[in-house]
């Protein structure tokens, strides 16, 4: 008997940390312009895989990098949200923590432009006829 109240509590902390994730991530789709830019490239990305008909490794890598970009712009914005929290007024540390932060993202964003290069290109140029 005790076994199953254990069992409940815990399915039921699973749920609400889904729940909770799933409320961060409308979150930052709703708060955070550049999630609704990666979002609407994400969309145009995978419209365009599915046109070039790309290979499952091709996938594989596509979703990595809309995955990998989705997350660090989410711990991007938290760690903006936070270094806010404690330090309300001008720091130099905060400022570093912030731009590092974004650095970060930016390295993602500069990958996954030359994933998706190296993957469509060939493609776009046998549809030009120009490959």
């Amino acid at each position: 008997m005790n076994m199953d109240l254990k069992d409940k509590h815990t399915s039921h902390s699973l749920l609400h940390s889904f729940s909770f994730a799933i409320i961060g991530m409308v979150t930052a789709v709703k708060q955070e312009r550049n999630m609704r830019i990666h979002l609407l490239s994400s969309v145009l990305v995978i419209l365009i895989s599915f046109y070039f008909s790309i290979t499952k490794m091709e996938w594989l890598f596509i979703l990595f990098a809309i995955g990998g970009m989705f997350s660090l712009e989410m711990i991007n914005s938290s760690i903006e949200r936070v270094v806010d929290l404690v330090s309300p007024e001008y720091h130099l540390l905060a400022k570093q923590a912030k731009d590092l932060a974004a650095g970060a993202v930016l390295v993602f964003a500069i990958l996954s432009i030359l994933v998706g290069a190296v993957i469509f290109l060939p493609h776009i140029l046998r549809l030009f006829s120009w490959g």
